[in-house]
């Protein structure tokens, strides 16, 4: 008898073990990712492989919903107004970092002073232009300081990750990031794969999914097999044509235009009647119709998101007309001079497709067209980095301030990161459009400011693209408006 109960008891603890194991695994996810990330460190490039993992690990002063409602993140409540150029920002008691340093306003301040320093040239100041100073009013309090009034100052705290003081200074935050947030940094297996674990101290309430390890697959087909085969939970940019053949999908309307950025002081580009041609020989419903299957609508003549604050409604896609392109290449004298296009392969939903085709039809107007896809990171200095404006360059602009400012001030304004222009004229519009207080008048201004870009052919938009991602089947999961890869959000079920 009591050899029967042994047994029974050994069964019993086997089977408690195997219980414990499964549940284990089954809060284990992996995410495959379109692109590695350049850096770890949150405050100084516009990357967005480095934010599908970072904002699982950073937290901001202001959050938003899934749905893209502005709330209160690491802030305790709304932020006040003091006067036309301060805001005040109150924070969360006992917030601590990952590595024990407490979040209080000298964090604040230290963020903050670290991405508008012009000495860090941070990729991200088309977000915090205005961002004068912040000032400690005591540990829990700090004041925003702006150049002038700026009205969406809360807005721009959705995306200033906040740091730690002491470990920016010591640490390696490129490398090992440390957060508040709901995971903390575990490894990095560079060019394969990264793994953050769940923080079980965290101010919000531990999460459900243990663990999270992103794998860093270019190619979608081979996103796809893999989510297939079972080794992936979620794959980003799903393509259209596999909706149906996955366990489960979801598309969300996004923020991100895809569009192609022209280098105005280039040699061939410089040339407006170049530029409009480069819009004029596009069949943008033809690209729709075959690369997206419903899943995009045509850019209204502008890269600023139809979602944003200030978006000109009055302007319409530009029209295909191959013949008045290649007659208007051919009177600027630019047949057979060269035009690069860069671009990279794997961010982006059919990012490589949309840059091939868009090659091809600008090759037909009588230009001699080369393209060059380059590595992430390289793109990136191509891009925002300090060398001389590519011809052309592709990119999904993405809103998250759901603002004009942000995408003005990044590819409109002379000293944008992703300039398109020297415009002056224009640089000076954005910038008094940023600070002016009255809604109408500031509309106003963005629509002349879009309708100057679309006259003189800045920018090529193509396509207002929604977010598509495959998931397993055993993923519970709603992608939200912002494109967030939130996994405190994600649930799974066996």
């Amino acid at each position: 008898m009591k050899k029967i109960q042994r047994l029974t008891a050994g069964v019993v603890m086997l089977l408690a073990s195997t219980l414990a194991a499964s549940a284990a695994w089954a809060q284990s996810i992996t995410i495959a990712i379109g692109s590695e990330p350049s850096t770890l460190d949150p405050q100084l490039r516009d990357d967005g492989g480095e934010r599908q993992v970072n904002d699982n690990i950073y937290e901001t002063l202001m959050a938003r919903t899934p749905t893209g409602e502005l709330v209160p993140g690491l802030a305790a409540q709304p932020p006040k107004q003091v006067d036309a150029t301060t805001w005040q920002f109150k924070l969360r008691e006992g917030v601590k970092f990952h590595n024990g340093e407490p979040f209080n306003a000298d964090a604040v301040v230290a963020s903050v002073s670290r991405v508008i320093d012009p000495a860090n040239n941070s990729e991200q100041m088309a977000y915090f232009g205005t961002i004068k100073t912040a000032e400690k009013v005591d540990d829990l309090t700090v004041n925003l300081v702006t150049t002038g009034p700026d009205p969406i100052l809360p807005s721009r705290m959705y995306w200033m990750k906040m740091i730690a003081p002491g470990y920016a200074k010591d640490g390696d935050l490129a490398g090992a990031p440390v957060g508040t947030g709901p995971y903390k940094f575990d490894s990095w297996n560079r060019g394969t794969d990264l793994k953050l674990v769940a923080n079980a101290d965290y101010w919000g309430g531990e999460p459900q999914i243990d663990d999270v390890a992103y794998r860093f697959v270019t190619e979608p087909g081979t996103r796809l097999s893999g989510l297939l085969s079972g080794e992936f939970d979620v794959i980003t940019n799903l393509l259209p044509e596999f909706t149906t053949n996955v366990p489960k999908f979801a598309a969300v309307p996004g923020l991100e235009t895809s569009v192609f950025v022209l280098g105005t002081d280039n040699e061939v580009t410089k040339d407006p009647k170049v530029r409009e041609a480069l819009n004029l020989a596009i069949d943008r419903k033809a690209m729709a119709e075959g690369l997206f299957m419903g899943y995009a609508t045509l850019a209204k003549g502008s890269h600023i998101n139809p979602a944003a604050f200030g978006f000109n409604e009055k302007l319409e896609h530009y029209p295909h007309d191959i013949e008045k392109a290649r007659a208007l290449i051919k009177e600027a004298g630019a047949e057979g001079k060269p035009l690069v296009v860069v671009g990279e392969s794997g961010r982006w939903l059919k990012d490589r497709e949309q840059i091939e085709a868009v090659a091809g039809y600008w090759a037909e107007t009588g230009l001699n067209v080369t393209t060059d896809i380059q590595e992430f990171s390289q793109y990136l200095d191509s891009l925002m980095g300090d060398g001389p404006r590519p011809d052309a360059i592709f990119i999904a602009n993405s809103n998250e301030l759901l603002d004009a400012d942000r995408e003005m001030s990044f590819i409109y304004h002379k000293d944008g990161a992703a300039a398109s222009n020297s415009d002056a004229e224009m640089a000076t519009m954005i910038e008094a459009a940023r600070v002016e207080t009255d809604t109408a008048k500031r509309k106003a201004l963005y629509d002349d400011i879009q309708k100057k870009g679309h006259d003189l052919n800045y920018t090529v938009p193509l396509f207002n693209l929604q977010d598509i991602y495959g998931m397993s089947e055993r993923m519970e999961w709603q992608p939200r408006v912002d494109a967030k890869l939130m996994v405190s959000e994600m649930k799974v079920t066996e």
